[in-house]
């Protein structure tokens, strides 16, 4: 398999270890791919399933989560769900090779969806925790008390190394638990995963039901309990059923995911920003209002200018709903929110935009369209190397399968895609290199069926030998 890199309009490959340089147009028409899949749709896994095995002992904590709790990542949030009464919402914690446990208090709430009742759910934010540093925690009583441990990201930097995982649209079949298997055993370690949106699809069942989301919880503890996994909302988070009597959007995801919103002085839950290591992470809502003078604009209007590339050069979005993306299944669905918000991120260098939606795995080049003209007919995406690449992976597994059908011939955009479930690392490597890799769930697990080297478009290298260096 070969690597594929870009340098100013440069392409790169490195083929058997053997460096090979051309130059080449960027926008040169694309792949896609021949691979043959099992295109039959994956059944949600039984509730029998042993992913979804309740701890033993009476009001055990389950579904325990942690996501980034502050701005700068020196914080934790922690969640858990007790299902027979509250117990504590205490948690105790300690760093590695330390004997002095601290403790902190957190709240608890419960919520009503139609006829079901949650259990009781946790969330207890610790706060100045110290970088790159490992600690152990404690959730419940006596001896159901469960153990965990997760570690810290280095202060922030330019030339701070990092490793995010990627998922989106993950659900609870049997492709989602590949994905997630596949994701833990890749030899390149995510140390914060990034879920691009549409989490447990217990929108699904009949009235929504929410016991679709306790079984979820459970089913991605195994990984989310260790590192965190920085949310987004997608459409099937919405839970908008007015019918049943159930008239207040993202209620279920609201009250199971907290996220440290107000440290990036948003107004909601789903938009926000993080830094985390040598990368700004900026969280956008596919399925709130986003045209001009909304509460999430006027956030990203005065966000971007915040960023300091000096300190953290990788500039990432994750959002829902793609700006392109060339399969017909919800085609042009993020035309409007693109129209919006494009020229800021090609204004501020955007890095990359990860999405989910489309079932299935797309990468673009780097493109625009802030052209975009419908009287004069000006429509066709056009080369930009100050535009961000576009990668959509919304292939997590979940049970409406993934999206086959593919507008031809192929957008000249279109650098990679294929109809395969799966999952996606972001590799930061200093403050100009990036690697990004798809893996393919069929594959072993070092296997990268598809991979770009990025190169940050405001820290430059000095040469093309130390691209090929990089390699």
């Amino acid at each position: 398999m070969g690597v594929r890199l870009e340098f100013d309009g440069i392409l790169v490959f490195s083929l058997l270890g053997l460096n090979v340089l051309w130059l080449a147009e960027v926008c040169e028409g694309g792949l896609t791919s021949s691979y043959v899949r099992n295109d039959q749709l994956s059944r949600d896994m039984p509730l029998d399933s042993d992913v979804f095995r309740v701890p033993p002992g009476y009001n055990a904590p389950q579904q325990v989560h942690i996501t980034q709790g502050d701005h700068v990542g020196k914080g934790v949030i922690v969640s858990w769900v007790t299902p027979d009464e509250p117990g504590s919402s205490t948690v105790h914690y300690w760093a590695e090779n330390t004997e002095l446990k601290r403790s902190a208090k957190g709240i608890v709430l419960t919520y009503k969806y139609f006829n079901y009742t949650s259990g009781y759910i946790h969330h207890c934010s610790i706060f100045d925790l110290e970088f790159d540093t490992k600690y152990f925690y404690e959730v419940g009583i006596g001896n159901t008390t469960r153990k965990f441990w997760f570690r810290t990201p280095p202060s922030v930097g330019p030339d701070v190394p990092y490793t995010f995982g990627l998922i989106g649209d993950l659900g609870q079949t049997h492709d989602s638990n590949r994905t997630l298997t596949h994701y833990e055993l890749n030899p390149v370690k995510g140390q914060t995963l990034l879920f691009v949106g549409d989490l447990s699809y217990a929108d699904a069942y009949p009235f929504h039901d929410n016991n679709r989301w306790d079984t979820w919880g459970r089913f991605i503890e195994r990984s989310a309990a260790y590192q965190p996994w920085i949310w987004s909302a997608g459409n099937h988070e919405i839970d908008f059923l007015p019918d049943i009597g159930e008239g207040k959007p993202f209620k279920p995801y609201r009250n199971r995911f907290y996220v440290p919103y107000r440290a990036s002085r948003s107004t909601s839950p789903l938009w926000y920003s993080i830094k985390r290591a040598s990368a700004y992470i900026i969280v956008l809502s596919s399925y709130s209002a986003y045209g001009k003078y909304t509460p999430q604009y006027k956030w990203l209007e005065k966000e971007l200018p915040k960023v300091n590339r000096t300190e953290t050069p990788w500039l990432i979005v994750i959002m829902h709903c793609p700006f392109y993306s060339s399969y017909i299944h919800h085609y042009m669905e993020g035309e409007s929110m693109r129209v919006m918000y494009e020229e800021w991120f090609v204004e501020y260098k955007v890095d990359v935009v990860f999405a989910g939606h489309v079932h299935a795995y797309e990468r673009s080049e780097r493109i625009s369209n802030i052209a975009y003209n419908i009287v004069n007919g000006i429509c066709t995406p056009v080369s930009d190397q100050s535009a961000p690449v576009y990668i959509t992976i919304g292939d997590g597994g979940n049970l409406e399968g993934l999206v086959t059908d593919m507008t031809e011939p192929q957008p000249r955009y279109s650098a990679y895609r294929e109809a395969s479930f799966g999952h996606g690392t972001f590799d930061i490597k200093n403050r100009s290199h990036a690697l990004f890799s798809w893996h393919r769930n069929q594959d072993g697990y070092a296997v990268e069926a598809d991979s770009l080297w990025l190169h940050n478009r405001i820290w430059k290298p000095a040469s093309e030998e130390s691209i090929i260096a990089a390699v």
